[in-house]
């Protein structure tokens, strides 16, 4: 692919690594990620607790320095360089520091002095995470929902280029997580790029167009969430499943026998299946299509990495490094 300037890659690190250590020796809790985050869209950054997700935040934003390895903001070392862009970047990391008995409108106009915009500014932000309705009430009196939202109201008051969220879901019922979700999708669509980190898969799987999935520190994989979901596969029971299967794999598709049924892989329509059992004088008697979850991805990667395997790109996926250069 052709090349393209550092401008296209909001976010570029290369064999970063973060060791800690202790009186019980060194702890590695990034190792050698190389992470590629494209502009435009949601980007999620997913992986269990612990994973190494904040710890990267954190090294990006000049909270933690790392051990080894380069990283880049919108093509700006950092964090030699980072206050050269650090006004473009907005992140939500840890819990905001709000005044409980002030007001959400007067909590953001206190920080609206601190980097220079007005009343106009502070009531749009507070109208673009739907609190607008809500903003003379107390930050006392908000749910866990609607304090993750003034929280993303702050950083929205310098209009930043990108927007980074560390788990903004924890802790939220299902209808703060919709809230959330809703939120974060209206800001990718209307040009902000978000980094998502996250370990609820499921979740992040409703809102971003391309993901990295990381564990124990390490890159398993990253590509366009489309990509790394794979094609769909379908399970299917036939009279005959040695049969059926011999003329689908003669036919380019990928099947496995499962107890009862088939599963076949494969970027063709469902009726390309039956004609081909068809023709072969096969007729189904189910056919149901099964697509696959982030969930699932991962839980497959990690379980190759446990047993040594070398953690890459899952099947159909190219690394965000790849794509966009």
């Amino acid at each position: 692919m052709a090349s393209t300037s550092g401008e296209d890659l909001v976010i570029e690190t290369t064999g970063l690594r973060k060791e800690f250590t202790g009186r019980q020796g060194s702890r590695v809790a990034v190792a050698d990620l190389d992470l590629a985050v494209p502009r435009g869209g949601v980007h999620g950054f997913l992986g269990p607790n612990g994973s190494g997700k904040t710890t990267t935040i954190r090294m990006l934003l000049g909270l933690a320095r790392p051990t080894a390895g380069t990283m880049a903001l919108f093509g700006t070392p950092v964090p030699e360089r980072l206050p050269e862009v650090i006004g473009r970047v907005g992140a939500v990391v840890e819990s905001p520091k709000f005044s409980p008995t002030f007001s959400a409108r007067q909590n953001l106009l206190l920080l609206a002095g601190s980097v220079g915009v007005g009343r106009a500014v502070v009531d749009e932000a507070l109208d673009r995470v739907g609190l607008g309705e809500r903003a003379e009430d107390r930050y006392k009196s908000y749910s866990l929902g609607m304090k993750q939202r003034l929280a993303i109201a702050a950083t929205l008051l310098k209009t930043p280029d990108l927007l980074i969220l560390d788990e903004p879901t924890n802790g939220l019922d299902p209808a703060g997580i919709r809230e959330i979700r809703e939120l974060i999708r209206g800001l990718g669509d209307a040009g902000v790029t978000v980094l998502l980190s996250s370990h609820i898969l499921a979740e992040v799987q409703q809102v971003c167009t391309s993901a990295t999935i990381i564990g124990n520190g390490r890159m398993l994989a990253s590509g366009k969430v489309e990509d790394l979901l794979g094609g769909t596969s379908y399970r299917l029971r036939v009279g005959d499943p040695a049969a059926a299967r011999a003329a689908l794999e003669a036919a380019g598709m990928t099947v496995r026998h499962e107890a009862g049924s088939l599963d076949v892989v494969t970027d063709e329509p469902g009726d390309h299946i039956t004609r081909v059992l068809a023709a072969a004088g096969l007729y189904l008697s189910e056919l149901t299509p099964v697509r696959a979850d982030l969930e699932t991805i991962f839980l497959d990667l990690t379980a190759d990495d446990r047993m040594g395997a070398t953690p890459g790109t899952a099947p159909g996926a190219t690394t965000m490094l790849e794509e966009v250069r």
